[in-house]
């Protein structure tokens, strides 16, 4: 267990978690807990407060292969040292209980696997306080851009590398995967217009104008600028399409970001929605 900082002002805390198990493949056969991972997460910052993660044995060793056909690496002898799950029951009933539960297809899989290994020791299985799970609600507001959808595809979609398949990786991930998403949600329902390349623009650019000491906004012409003819309008930011992380979409947004502002609302209203930005991948 690994403890960084607390929560306050009471909000319930989020615990992130994911199971390793085995693949059944015969008629009958259950899946068997190998692996735990949890973080727990203060929803007002989506700090990490603390994490667990343990290897399991399950009665059954045989039902372990010997050799992983997967990348998570886990084997018979990976797992034959392990505790078993009655042994670790209590810690997994501590930091899940009473908490808001979150994870990637956690209602149809991870769930059902911690009641059944709860069950089988002839114990309660703890209960949450609220459930999020990142496959519903990604599906629901981000769409399918990310392709199936997986861990894996949301992940290379954002360039955050490739999913370990152990559990307190992929909880990290997990994370990461929902602030990513977070903020392109945010910065289109902000700046629509933009984004979807519905405005377009001129020959012109803004530019600073220092000369009493305030900021000013005024046009000049530009080499730089876009040539102008009837219809032409800027491309959208790519990332509907292509594979970016977040940094770089913001790279490529700012200026625009800026000048669109600049015109309409003035400095101070898009260092509040930098600030915002910021703020969300913290």
């Amino acid at each position: 267990m690994e403890a960084s900082s607390s929560c306050k002002d009471g909000a319930a805390e989020i615990v992130f978690f994911d199971l390793e198990t085995t693949v059944p493949n015969r008629v009958g056969q259950r899946f068997r807990v190998l692996e735990f991972g949890a973080i727990v997460v203060c929803p007002l910052k989506l700090v990490e407060l603390e994490s667990f993660t343990t290897l399991i044995r399950p009665t059954d060793l045989s039902a372990v292969t010997s050799r992983s056909s997967r990348r998570d690496g886990i084997t018979r002898e990976t797992v034959a040292t392990a505790p078993l799950f009655e042994e670790v029951a209590d810690k997994i009933f501590s930091i899940l209980n009473g908490r808001i539960w979150a994870g990637h297809n956690i209602q149809r899989f991870d769930c059902v696997r911690i009641r059944e290994a709860f069950a089988e020791i002839g114990r309660p299985a703890p209960t949450p306080v609220g459930m999020v799970d990142s496959l519903g609600v990604l599906t629901a507001k981000f769409g399918k851009r990310a392709g199936n959808m997986k861990m894996a595809s949301l992940a290379s979609y954002f360039q955050l590398g490739q999913q370990k398949h152990r559990s307190l990786d992929d909880v990290r991930m997990n994370l990461e995967v929902l602030k990513h998403c977070a903020t392109v949600l945010f910065l289109e329902s902000t700046l629509p217009s933009i984004l979807h390349g519905k405005w377009k623009t001129s020959s012109t650019t803004t530019t600073r104008n220092r000369a009493n000491g305030k900021l000013h906004c005024r046009e000049e012409s530009s080499r730089k600028s876009p040539p102008t003819s009837p219809g032409y309008q800027l491309r959208s930011v790519p990332y509907a399409r292509e594979r970016l992380g977040i940094g770089k979409v913001q790279l490529q947004m700012t200026e625009k970001v800026k000048n669109v502002l600049c015109r309409a609302q003035g400095k101070q209203n898009f260092d509040i929605l930098l600030e915002h930005s910021r703020s969300l991948l913290r």
